[in-house]
């Protein structure tokens, strides 16, 4: 039996994946209290009672893995029994098993689908991949429900991610041929995404501008990111370049070209420069002009098919709370209607 650190690290990654924190970081601390119905039960068996959103193979995948404990003592055998009034830890972790792979149907926004891969606008507030505190209800089981074959395929054919609260579109792979494609084409830099943002302060700044600037784990926190100095800190290069749409003296309207795709990349390098996200909380972004959640929108997406070799170009509408946020700053028109369409 592989230990359970095993199993993640064998989970395929690629810098594009970088969207999400690292696998180190995505550990949920579950407490269990055994009641009198689960008394002189398995443990395997407790658990898969008192944690009923994972497996209980899972489950004695995670005892076997020493990732249950009871006053501090790793429990490592499923059989072992439990009484009532025990209380005990358990470490949950995204593994194959536990990501899986339930088929949840939902109401995906579908913009593009051939044979080989499919184009989604995702919505806002929509979690790509299970992580702790979302087991369940992300684009991936959506994904296991709308084809029964993307479980046949790593992460269910996803190549990229965006944020919880980011929209806007991402291709997802529905063939292993097209998936080991795609991850080609973004590593080679050869899938162009535009996102447009909303930022504060006034914008007094070059347009467009190059945002080149590494980044990595911030030190002082585990749970952010940080433009980092490559000779003291891990990271990675990171490559945005910024254009201004509108602006006032409120904020500004701008589009954003990745270069690169690094963890949380467009609102680090405008955090970075005193212009945070609008409702970019993590990035001290405070709430403005109606924004809920960080402005932030994957407009434009643009690649050559990788197996017919078509050129494409996909846009997504700026969502109404978007919208609703350069209206209320006196941007909206002129921002909006300056953007090319296809």
């Amino acid at each position: 039996m592989k230990k359970l650190s095993e199993i993640i690290s064998a989970e395929p990654q690629s810098d594009e994946l970088d969207d999400t924190p690292d696998s180190s970081a995505e550990v949920e601390l579950r407490e269990w209290h055994i009641q009198a119905q689960q008394h002189d039960m398995r443990l395997d068996r407790a658990l898969a009672e008192l944690v009923p959103e994972f497996s209980r193979s899972y489950l004695q995948q995670l005892i076997q893995a020493g990732a249950v404990t009871r006053l501090g003592q790793a429990l490592t055998k499923a059989s072992s029994t439990v009484k009532a009034g025990e209380t005990g830890v358990i470490e949950l972790r995204p593994t194959p098993q536990s990501q899986a792979f339930t088929p949840q149907a939902m109401d995906l926004s579908v913009v593009f689908e051939d044979e080989h891969l499919r184009v989604i606008h995702k919505p806002a507030g929509l979690v790509v991949h299970p992580a702790p505190g979302n087991w369940s209800g992300t684009l991936l089981n959506g994904l296991l429900a709308l084809d029964a074959k993307a479980a046949n395929l790593p992460r269910a054919g996803i190549v990229h991610r965006l944020d919880k609260d980011t929209s806007g579109l991402m291709v997802v792979a529905r063939t292993r041929q097209a998936m080991d494609a795609l991850v080609h084409l973004i590593a080679q830099r050869n899938v162009s995404r535009q996102y447009l943002a909303i930022v504060h302060k006034p914008w007094k700044r070059a347009s467009p501008l190059d945002i080149d600037a590494p980044i990595g784990r911030d030190p002082r926190n585990r749970l952010r990111m940080a433009v980092v100095d490559l000779s003291h800190q891990a990271g990675k290069t990171a490559k945005t370049t910024v254009e201004l749409l509108a602006g006032n003296e409120s904020g500004a309207f701008v589009k954003c070209t990745l270069h690169t795709g690094r963890t949380h990349q467009i609102r680090v390098h405008l955090a970075s420069i005193g212009h945070p996200l609008l409702a970019d909380a993590v990035y001290d972004g405070p709430p403005a002009a109606g924004m809920q959640r960080q402005a932030l929108h994957a407009w434009q997406l643009a690649f050559t098919h990788p197996i017919t070799q078509e050129k494409h170009v996909w846009q997504a509408a700026l969502p109404p709370d978007m919208q609703a946020a350069l209206s209320a700053w006196g941007l909206g028109y002129n921002a909006l209607k300056d953007l090319p369409q296809f």
